[in-house]
């Protein structure tokens, strides 16, 4: 059959269309397919050292193993099956965790973790700090992802976040020879208006230019903690304009429950992370920022699993409030944790270390509980060539294997299985790695 539409202008259609896809396409270019830590702890800046990352992490597996000393107290803490194994899975892999890397992005905090000082005083720690942080380098004992939050770009702060940054970027590069740590970021809080990531991106480029490094090296981070950032004056979500004055150096959003909270009228009571305040600005931050790349992080729970009893003659009655509070504690972060999972916010940050195991707990949780129907649902999708199925009761299309394949990307990111076990899916690695369900099945029909 002859097409009615003559060749010349199926091209001049196409080529409008072409062009129009290919912008689209460059904003919004998917998931980046780097790993993302599971979440951030932040520390103050003046306590900062070179061994903080394996000393914190030393300190979160004694408290673990005193308040979940086994897998069946584990489990009735966070509400796990103890009988079916479940419990025991989770808990050999949050021991596992805690030895191995307990910390996987560290912030050196000069913000609300430091507090406002003289400017003698935070001029010393910045120093302090970035030679701490070289010592870390080559003694390879640093997170694998780490960097430093500096006070906001208001007016009132301005001055004082860009030379802090200014002395730590100067003092770090000058120990080492020019080198920066391996994902390296600078944390921008309470951002507001589209100038203040630009002027950091401005900086960035000067720093780089006088010291030397590696164009483009520098990058940041922002935070989400007013309304303001979620709706402007004029009726539209702010936060993408913010990610393009970052020029490019932007690689991850993040949400500050407590100052957001505060800026709703929230009162201190009910500043929480599930609060339904929270939940609307996470759902605009995902709509907006879906699919362009920038990595969403949620906030901390505030309740610190610490008990009110210290030394080491502690009474029974003593060790028992002790473990009531620490269950507590956990049990309501781990909640807090779960609630950021189901919204899709796959990070979020720890205050203490006493927070790790319920942070793990919840993550390797969520994914592992679902492991078994995934595995069978993407294997049949797959072997079905993504023709609509209807598995048990559940009907599966094409953008259900996508989410299938979402699902396994973020549990092998978060070391909640293996690449063995994703492997039982039918897929291959470089088939998972490649992020997308529509090139498998393609390449599949290729072979």
């Amino acid at each position: 059959m002859t097409p009615s539409i003559p060749a010349d202008k199926k091209e001049l259609l196409f080529g409008k269309l072409k062009e129009a896809n290919t912008a689209f396409q460059k904003i919004y270019p998917g998931d980046r397919s780097e790993r993302q830590p599971v979440h951030t702890l932040y520390g103050g800046a003046n306590l900062f050292k070179s061994d903080a990352a394996p000393a914190l992490g030393k300190r979160a597996l004694e408290i673990f193993e005193t308040y979940a000393p086994d897998h069946t107290v584990f489990g009735k803490v966070f509400g796990m099956d103890t009988q079916s194994g479940f419990s025991r899975k989770v808990y050999e892999k949050v021991i596992a965790k805690l030895k191995t890397e307990a910390i996987e992005d560290f912030r050196i905090d000069f913000e609300d973790g430091y507090g406002n000082r003289s400017n003698e005083e935070e001029d010393e720690t910045a120093v302090t700090a970035a030679k701490e942080l070289a010592k870390g380098m080559k003694e390879n004992t640093l997170s694998p992802f780490i960097g430093i939050r500096i006070k906001p770009f208001t007016e009132e702060m301005k001055e004082r976040g860009l030379r802090t940054l200014d002395i730590f970027i100067g003092t770090l590069v000058k120990e080492t020879g020019g080198k920066l740590p391996d994902n390296f970021v600078v944390m921008l809080p309470k951002v507001t208006i589209p100038e203040q990531p630009a002027t950091l991106a401005g900086f960035f480029d000067i720093l780089e230019s006088e010291l030397k490094l590696e164009k483009g090296v520098l990058k940041m981070e922002m935070m989400v903690e007013t309304t303001q950032s979620i709706m402007a004056i004029d009726g539209t979500n702010p936060l993408y304009r913010f990610i393009k004055a970052s020029n490019g150096r932007c690689i991850a959003m993040h949400f500050g429950t407590y100052d957001y909270t505060a800026s709703c009228s929230i009162t201190a009571k009910y500043q929480e992370m599930d609060h339904p305040v929270c939940d609307f600005a996470h759902h605009m931050t995902k709509v907006a920022l879906a699919h362009t790349g920038i990595w969403l992080s949620d906030g901390a729970t505030n309740t610190m699993p610490i008990g009110p009893h210290r030394g080491d003659n502690l009474s029974e009655e003593q060790m028992r409030e002790n473990t009531e509070v620490v269950h507590r504690a956990w049990r309501k972060g781990y909640d807090h944790i779960r609630h950021s999972l189901w919204n899709g916010f796959y990070q979020g940050w720890d205050l203490n270390p006493a927070q790790f195991p319920m942070r793990y707990a919840a993550v390797f949780a969520f994914f592992l509980e679902s492991y078994d129907d995934a595995v069978e649902r993407l294997k049949t999708f797959v072997e079905k060539a993504a023709r609509a199925t209807l598995i048990g009761d559940v009907f599966d299309d094409a953008a259900t294997g996508q989410g299938l394949l979402n699902y396994f990307l973020r549990a092998l990111n978060s070391g909640a299985i293996t690449e063995e076990e994703v492997l039982a899916t039918g897929l291959t690695l470089d088939e998972i790695r490649s992020r997308s369900f529509k090139k498998i099945l393609e390449n599949r029909k290729m072979r």
